[in-house]
C-alpha cells in the first residue's frame, strides 16, 4: 500500500503486534511513540503495562487513559514485586530483578489468550519489547512470532553497557574501595573503547561499572541484557544515523540482527499522525505523573530564550540540601525559571524549600510536579534546559534545538553528558557536588555567554538534521517501513 502502510483487513489478516515495555516512565514514554507509529501503519497495538503502573495511569489521568481506541488497546501483567499503590518509579535493581526472573509466564499467557479464537483481535503476529525486557525472545519463539527488541536509549549508551567486559579484563573495574571514587580514579581515560569517543573517562560509561561487587544486581542485569540482543530478530534504536555514526556502525558490526535506527520518534510520530484517521492517537499518553497545564500557559509572554527549564526525569533522586543548592543557584542567576520538582525527588522525605528562596522568586518562577516536556521545550521563551541526561529528554531537547546543562544521575545518563558536551557541542555538565555560585555562573554562561551561544547554534544544526531524518525519503521513516515488511509482518508463506 502506499506509504508503506500495511492493510487492516479484507484479504489479509491484520498484523498484531504486543509491546512491552520497561515499567519505568523514561521507557513506556518511547515504547507508547513506537507503539503508536505502527498503529498509523496498519498494526493492531496490544501495549502491556504492568498491573502497578496501570494503577498509576489511572490515578494520574483517569478511567480512560487505559480504554484503548479501536485497534489500540492495553493489557496488564504483575511486575512481582510486593502490591503498592505508592505514586513513584519503582527501585530499578528490584524492578529489573524482578521483571527477569517472574514475569516470561505471564507474557506467554497473554499471548496465547489474545491469539486464541474467540479473543476478538487478530492473532499477535509479532513482539515488540524493551532490549531489558528480553524474556520477551522466549515468549516469541514459544509462540512462533518474530520480536525485536527496543533499545530505548543511546547508541553510545549501548556500547557503553557492551564494553562493561572490557573495563573488567583491563581491570578498570568493578572498584577496589570507596577511596577510588574519591581520589579521581573515575577520571582515568578509556580511549580504547571501539565505536566510542576518544574522550571517554571511566566515569563517561553507564554508572553501574562503578561498583565494588562483581555481583552487583543492575551489572549483571545489564550485562546479560544487551549481550541477549544477539537473540532478536531485530534491534530498533530511538535515534538517527547522523547523530551517533561510530556507535551504531559498532553495534551493526557486533550485532546479528539488523539495526534499525527510526528516531527521533517524537518527529517521526508527529509527521505519522497527521495523516487522515489518527487524530485519535493523541489521547493515547502514558504520563504515569498528572501533567500541570499550567506550564505551557506561563511560558507564554515571557521573552524568546528567556527561561531556564529544568526537570531531573522520571528516577533522579536528590537529598534535600541538594535541592536547596540548586534553588539557590537558579535565584542567583536572575534568570526566570520553571522548575519541575517531582514529588518523590528528594530522597525519603518531602522536598522542603526554604521560605525566602520561595518570596525572593515570586513572579519570576513555576514549580510544578510535572508537565508535557515537549511542548515546554518547543516553547521559543525557554533558553536552556538543566537536565538529568536521559535519552528521551536529549532527543527532545535536540529536536527542540535548546542547548543543555547537564547533571547526570544513574545508569548511562553519564555518557549521554559526555557525548552532549564533547561530540555533539549542546552541552555544558554541572559537575560533581551541586554548588549554588557554581551553577549560577553555568546558567549565565549558557544563557548569554560565547559559549551559550555556540551551543545554540551547534542544537539548532542538530535539531535540522532530526527534522531531515523524518521527513518523507528521511532514513527514520525508510527504516521504519523497512523495519515492518522485513521483520514484522508475517511471512509471506504463513
Amino acid at each position: 500500500m502506499a506509504n508503506g502502510t500495511v492493510p487492516a483487513g479484507g484479504d489479509k489478516q491484520q498484523p498484531h503486534v504486543v509491546c512491552v515495555p520497561l515499567p519505568a516512565q523514561g521507557h513506556v514514554t518511547p515504547m507508547v511513540k513506537l507503539a503508536k507509529a505502527l498503529h498509523c501503519k496498519g498494526f493492531h497495538v496490544t501495549f502491556v503495562n504492568t498491573e502497578y503502573n496501570h494503577r498509576r495511569l489511572v490515578r494520574s489521568r483517569g478511567p480512560a487513559a487505559v480504554a484503548g481506541l479501536p485497534g489500540f488497546r492495553f493489557a496488564t501483567i504483575p511486575d512481582g514485586l510486593p502490591a503498592s499503590d505508592a505514586d513513584a518509579t519503582q527501585d530499578p535493581a528490584s524492578l529489573c530483578d524482578s521483571t527477569m526472573r517472574t514475569c516470561a509466564p505471564h507474557l506467554k499467557r497473554l499471548i496465547e489468550q489474545l491469539s486464541s479464537p474467540g479473543s476478538g483481535v487478530p492473532p499477535v503476529t509479532c513482539i515488540v519489547a524493551d532490549n531489558v525486557m528480553s524474556f520477551s525472545l522466549d515468549a516469541a519463539r514459544e509462540a512462533s512470532v518474530p520480536c525485536a527488541l527496543f533499545w530505548t536509549a543511546s547508541a553510545c549508551g549501548y556500547m557503553g553497557y557492551r564494553h562493561f567486559q572490557f573495563l573488567m579484563d583491563e581491570g578498570l573495574a568493578p572498584l577496589k574501595d570507596e577511596e577510588q571514587l574519591r581520589n579521581g580514579y573515575l577520571d582515568t581515560p578509556v580511549g580504547l573503547a571501539r565505536g566510542m569517543s576518544r574522550h571517554m573517562r571511566l566515569r563517561d560509561f553507564p554508572t553501574f561499572i562503578y561498583t565494588m561487587q562483581r555481583g552487583d544486581i543492575l551489572l549483571d542485569f545489564m550485562m546479560r541484557e544487551v549481550a541477549r540482543a544477539d537473540a532478536a530478530d531485530a534491534i530498533i534504536l530511538n535515534t538517527f544515523d547522523e547523530l551517533e555514526p561510530e556507535a551504531l556502525d559498532a553495534m551493526r558490526a557486533i550485532l546479528p540482527p539488523p539495526v534499525y535506527t527510526i528516531g527521533p520518534l517524537g518527529l517521526l510520530l508527529e509527521r505519522l499522525a497527521a495523516a487522515p484517521g489518527a487524530a485519535a492517537l493523541a489521547t493515547v499518553r502514558a504520563s504515569l505523573w498528572k501533567e500541570d497545564d499550567a506550564c505551557v500557559r506561563w511560558l507564554y509572554g515571557r521573552p524568546a530564550r528567556s527561561v531556564v527549564y529544568v526537570n531531573y526525569g522520571c528516577i533522579t533522586t536528590m537529598s534535600n540540601e541538594e535541592l536547596v543548592e540548586f534553588a539557590w543557584g537558579l535565584a542567583g542567576s536572575g534568570y526566570d525559571f520553571l522548575w519541575i520538582v517531582r514529588p518523590d525527588l528528594v530522597k525519603g522525605e518531602a522536598a522542603v524549600l526554604p521560605a525566602e528562596f520561595v518570596e525572593s522568586t515570586r513572579g519570576r518562577c513555576l514549580l510544578a510536579s510535572w508537565c508535557e516536556q515537549e511542548a515546554v521545550l518547543r516553547h521559543e521563551a525557554v533558553g536552556v534546559f538543566l537536565t538529568h541526561s536521559g535519552w528521551n529528554s536529549m532527543t527532545e531537547s535536540l529536536c527542540a534545538g535548546v542547548p543543555m546543562l547537564c547533571w547526570p544521575f544513574f545508569a548511562e545518563q553519564q555518557t549521554n553528558c559526555r557525548y552532549a558536551c564533547t561530540e555533539w557541542g549542546v552541552g555544558v555538565e554541572v559537575a560533581g557536588g551541586v554548588r549554588r555560585e557554581a551553577l549560577e555562573a553555568r546558567i549565565r554562561e549558557a544563557m548569554a555567554g560565547d559559549k551559550g551561544r555556540e551551543m545554540r547554534r551547534r542544537a539548532e544544526e542538530w535539531k535540522e538534521a532530526a527534522v531531515r531524518a523524518t521527513q518523507p525519503g528521511g532514513r527514520a521513516l525508510t527504516n521504519l517501513e523497512d523495519l515492518i515488511h522485513d521483520v514484522l509482518l508475517p511471512s509471506k508463506s504463513s
